[in-house]
C-alpha cells in the first residue's frame, strides 16, 4: 500500500492541487491501481535478463541462468528410447517453464521464446568467450580453451542398410509363368498410361483431371504441390519405369517447394509426401528425397503443441498454427489421424538421427495407454485438451482404420520388438471380434460400426483393408488363434470380393450395408460411387502372399478388366460415380492414390513374393514401403 506523508510547512500534495476529500480519496485509489498494474505487468512478461537486471545482482543472474541450462540438459540426457530405434544423439529437451495450470498464452510464449533461441553464437576464429558479471567478453586465443567433447554430425549408413535387406528390391523374376507376367505388364502399361498423362497435363499440380485434361490443387496439402509426382515415385521405380522415375526424381529437385503458406491435413501430407520420400529414399538412397522428408517432418511438429501431445489435424506450413478439424466433435483429434504417423516418425528420428518425431508418436502411445477403452474398443474422436474421448463412435473404415494398421505394422517394422504395439493390437482386435465381427444372414462376415453401444451394419470399402491387416497379424499367432484369425481375415476379403460382384460394373461402392433384405450393397445414392480406392486389392494383395490361393489373383484381374473398361478415358483414369449402371458418369479425378496404392497392390499381386518382400518391408497406409529394421543401421562411431 502507498503510504503519502505531509512535510512539516507545506501541504499535502493532493490538497495543493485544489482536490475535495471524495476526489483526493479516488486519486490515491486510481494511483495505487496504476503502480499495481505496472509491476504486475512487469513479473508476468516471460523471462528476460532485461527485467532481472533491475531486481538482482548481477552475479545472482548469471547463476540462475547456469541452474536453468544445468536442469535442462539434465532432463534431456534422462530421456529413455525403445527398442526399435538405433540410438543417436540427444536432443534439447522441451521447455518446462510453465506448468499445465498456467495461462495456455504465456506458455506458448515460453515455447516460442525457447525454439526461438537456438544454439549460442559462434565467435569468431582466434577467440573464446567468457562470462563475467553477466557479460560476454572475448579472449584471446593466447588462454587454452577447456576440454570439449567433439562429436561427428550423424550419419546413417545406407550401405549398411542395404545389406541388412534378405531380399533384393525388385526380386529375382526367376520361375514366372507367362500368364502372370503378361497380366504384370498390362499393369505396368495402366501405370505408365496414368503417368504420361499427368505428367502431360498436369505436372505440379496435386492430381490430374482427365475429362477436362487439367491440373487439380485441392486444399488438402497447405499450398504443397505435386501430390501425385510423390505418391507415385517408389511405384515408378518399382516397375522399373526408369525414364518416367527420373521425370518424376527431376521435378522433386528443380520444383518442388517446401516454403508455403497454408492449410494442410496432417494425416495427409504425412502420409503421402512424407511416406513417399521416405520410401523413395530407402529404395534408392538419393539424398535428395531425405532432406525434403526431414525438412517437411519439421513443418509439422508444431501440431503436437497441445496440452496432451495429442495434434490437431490442420497446419499452417507456413506459420506453425494448428488446429481441428471444423467438423470434428468438440474440437477433437481423429484417432485414424494422429494414430497413423508412427511409422513415419520413427523413420524421421532414425534418418536424422533427432529424437524428437519418435518422442512425439510415443507420447501418443503413452495417452491411449492411460484413458480407458469403452468395452476395449477405440472411439473415433479424442480431445487433445483433455485426453479423453469426445464421442464414442467406433469404426474400422474411415475415422478408425489406419490406427489400427499401424499397430501390427508398428510391432513388424520393429523387428518384433515394440511388444506394446503388439499387445494394443491383440486387444483391440479381441474387442473387434467380440463386439462388432457379425454374419449376414447370407452367410456374409463384415465388421459393423459402434455408436455408444448401437451397431450400424454398414461397412465401408475403407473398412476393406482390414482382411489383410488380419491376415499379416495372423502370420505371427500360434495354434488356435492363428488360424481363427485367418479365417476371419479370408471371410472379410470375401465379402469385400462380394461387394464388387454385385455391382453391375464389378467395382464396389463406398460403402455397402446389411440390413432391409440387402447384403454387400449400396443402398444409398451417396454411398454408390467408386473414386479409384485400393483397399479390396490390398487384401487381395496380402492374402495371395500369404496363402497362394489362385483366386486372389483372378479376383485381381477382375479388377484391372472393370478399371480398363469403366475407369479409363482418353487422358488417364477416373472415377465413377455409380458402381450399379454400366454407362457410368465420371468423376474427372485421377486420384494421386491410385498410383501409389491401388496400382501397385495389384502389380505385386502378379509379381513374386521377394518383390518387395514381407520380411524386408512395411507399407504405410499409403502402400509407401518402409523397411524393418532388422539391425542397428546407425553409423560406426555414432552415439
Amino acid at each position: 500500500m502507498v503510504v503519502l506523508r505531509k512535510l512539516p510547512g507545506m501541504p499535502g500534495w493532493p490538497a495543493a492541487l485544489g482536490l475535495r476529500l471524495p476526489q483526493k480519496f479516488l486519486f490515491l485509489l486510481f494511483l495505487s491501481g496504476l503502480l499495481t498494474l505496472c509491476f504486475g505487468a512487469l513479473f508476468l512478461l516471460p523471462d528476460s535478463s532485461r527485467f532481472k537486471r533491475l531486481f538482482l545482482p548481477r552475479r545472482a543472474t548469471a547463476s540462475a541462468s547456469s541452474s536453468s541450462s544445468a536442469s535442462s540438459s539434465s532432463a534431456s540426457s534422462s530421456s529413455t528410447r525403445d527398442t526399435d530405434l538405433p540410438r543417436s544423439p540427444p536432443a534439447a529437451a522441451e521447455p518446462r517453464h510453465a506448468s499445465p495450470a498456467a495461462p495456455r498464452r504465456l506458455r506458448e510464449k515460453l515455447r516460442t521464446a525457447a525454439r526461438m533461441a537456438g544454439p549460442p553464437a559462434r565467435t569468431a576464429p582466434g577467440s573464446r568467450q567468457q562470462v563475467q558479471g553477466g557479460e560476454s567478453r572475448a579472449q584471446p586465443a593466447s588462454a587454452a580453451p577447456p576440454a570439449r567433447e567433439t562429436r561427428a554430425p550423424f550419419r546413417f549408413d545406407y550401405e549398411r542398410f542395404r545389406r541388412s535387406l534378405r531380399h533384393p528390391v525388385r526380386g529375382g523374376r526367376s520361375g514366372e509363368d507367362p500368364e502372370t507376367r503378361a497380366r504384370r505388364m498390362k499393369i505396368k502399361e495402366m501405370m505408365k498410361f496414368a503417368w504420361d498423362n499427368y505428367k502431360q497435363y498436369a505436372l505440379g499440380k496435386n492430381e490430374l483431371r482427365p475429362l477436362t485434361k487439367n491440373g487439380h490443387i485441392g486444399n488438402m496439402f497447405g499450398g504443397l504441390r505435386g501430390a501425385t509426382v510423390i505418391d507415385a515415385l517408389d511405384t515408378l521405380y518399382i516397375m522399373e519405369l526408369e525414364e518416367e522415375f527420373q521425370e518424376a526424381k527431376q521435378w522433386v529437385e528443380k520444383s518442388f517447394d517446401l516454403n508455403v503458406n497454408g492449410e494442410a491435413s496432417l494425416f495427409e501430407v504425412n502420409i503421402r509426401y512424407i511416406g513417399g520420400l521416405l520410401a523413395t529414399y530407402y529404395l534408392t538412397g538419393e539424398e535428395v528425397f531425405k532432406s525434403k522428408a526431414l525438412e517437411l517432418g519439421e513443418k509439422l511438429l508444431p501440431a503436437f503443441n497441445t496440452p496432451t501431445g495429442i495434434p490437431r489435424g490442420v497446419i499452417n506450413l507456413g506459420s506453425g498454427m494448428s488446429w481441428s478439424w471444423g467438423w470434428a466433435s468438440a474440437g477433437s483429434s481423429i484417432l485414424a489421424e494422429f494414430g497413423t504417423l508412427h511409422l513415419e516418425f520413427l523413420h524421421l528420428s532414425e534418418l536424422s538421427g533427432n529424437p524428437v518425431f519418435a518422442e512425439k508418436v510415443r507420447n501418443i502411445r503413452r495417452v491411449l495407454s492411460r484413458v480407458e477403452k469403452p468395452q476395449g474398443l477405440y472411439p473415433n474422436f479424442l480431445s487433445p485438451v483433455t485426453g479423453s474421448w469426445v464421442q464414442h463412435h467406433v469404426s474400422i473404415g474411415g475415422l478408425g482404420d489406419s490406427f489400427y494398421e499401424y499397430l501390427i505394422k508398428s510391432w513388424l517394422m520393429s523387428d518384433k520388438k515394440d511388444s506394446e504395439a503388439k499387445k494394443m493390437y491383440d486387444d483391440a482386435l479381441e474387442a473387434i471380434e467380440k463386439h462388432l465381427v457379425k454374419k449376414s444372414a447370407g452367410g456374409l462376415t463384415y465388421i459393423a460400426e459402434w455408436r455408444g453401444g448401437i451397431l450400424d451394419h454398414k461397412m465401408g470399402h475403407l473398412a476393406c483393408f482390414s482382411g489383410g491387416m488380419i491376415a499379416l497379424g495372423a502370420q505371427h499367432s500360434t495354434g488356435d488363434r492363428r488360424q481363427r484369425h485367418m479365417e476371419l481375415a479370408a471371410e472379410i476379403t470375401s465379402t469385400c470380393h462380394e461387394s464388387y460382384t454385385r455391382s453391375d460394373t464389378k467395382l464396389g461402392p463406398e460403402a455397402f450395408r446389411f440390413d432391409a433384405g440387402s447384403e454387400a450393397t449400396a443402398t444409398r445414392l451417396s454411398e454408390r460411387y467408386y473414386i479409384l480406392r485400393p483397399e479390396v486389392v490390398e487384401s487381395y494383395m496380402y492374402l495371395w502372399r500369404l496363402t497362394h490361393q489362385p483366386k486372389y489373383r483372378h479376383w485381381g484381374w477382375e479388377v484391372v478388366q472393370a478399371l480398363e473398361k469403366y475407369c479409363r478415358v482418353e487422358a488417364g483414369f477416373s472415377g465413377i460415380r455409380d458402381v450399379y449402371t454400366t454407362t457410368p458418369t465420371h468423376d474427372n479425378m485421377q486420384q494421386s492414390f491410385f498410383l501409389a496404392e491401388t496400382l501397385k497392390y495389384l502389380y505385386l499381386l502378379f509379381c513374386e513374393d521377394d518383390v518387395l518382400s514381407l520380411e524386408d518391408w512395411v507399407f504405410n497406409t499409403e502402400a509407401h514401403p518402409l523397411p524393418i529394421n532388422h539391425t542397428d543401421l546407425r553409423a560406426a562411431g555414432q552415439p
